[in-house]
């Protein structure tokens, strides 16, 4: 997570709370002139369109006033949806046993990209079981981790 994103994270996190929701994670990714903040929110009873219209409403509103983002952005709030990102520690345990896929920041075993069963987290050190082979990563050094969702 950049700091960008991680001071996203602790400006809106409280808010989203406060609504009844829980904000899972956000990602700020730039495509040129583009950017887009994704805000991904949870809750026990499920997610539905008016909760993403009432959340970003709420963050739109923060993000004016606290204007952290210099350039132009598109808000977009969503639901985690069947290839749930993992963004925190706890999404990775409650995901042990789930296939997942994930990027690192920096290369591992010469790749970059895993794909694989998560099979335990211990502290920083994920375990992922690919074709056989158990792969031991930080945690610190996942860039982006979804499940694989299964139909």
């Amino acid at each position: 997570m950049t700091k960008l994103e991680q001071d996203l994270m602790a400006m809106l996190e409280p808010a989203v709370d406060a609504l009844g929701f829980e904000l899972l994670g956000l990602e700020f990714v730039t495509a040129g002139r583009h950017s887009t903040l994704r805000v991904y929110i949870d809750n026990e009873d499920g997610i539905n369109v008016e909760n993403c219209a009432e959340v970003s409403h709420q963050v739109s509103a923060i993000l004016d006033v606290e204007d952290p983002i210099t350039n132009e952005y598109t808000l977009e709030v969503s639901s985690p949806g069947v290839d749930r990102p993992l963004f925190k520690p706890a999404h990775f345990e409650q995901a042990v046993g789930e296939e997942v896929r994930l990027r690192t920041k920096l290369p591992q075993d010469g790749r970059r990209n895993f794909k694989g069963d998560l099979v335990a987290i211990n502290g920083d050190m994920i375990t992922l079981k690919i074709d056989g082979a158990e792969h031991m990563l930080m945690l610190s050094n996942v860039e982006r981790a979804n499940i694989i969702a299964k139909f």
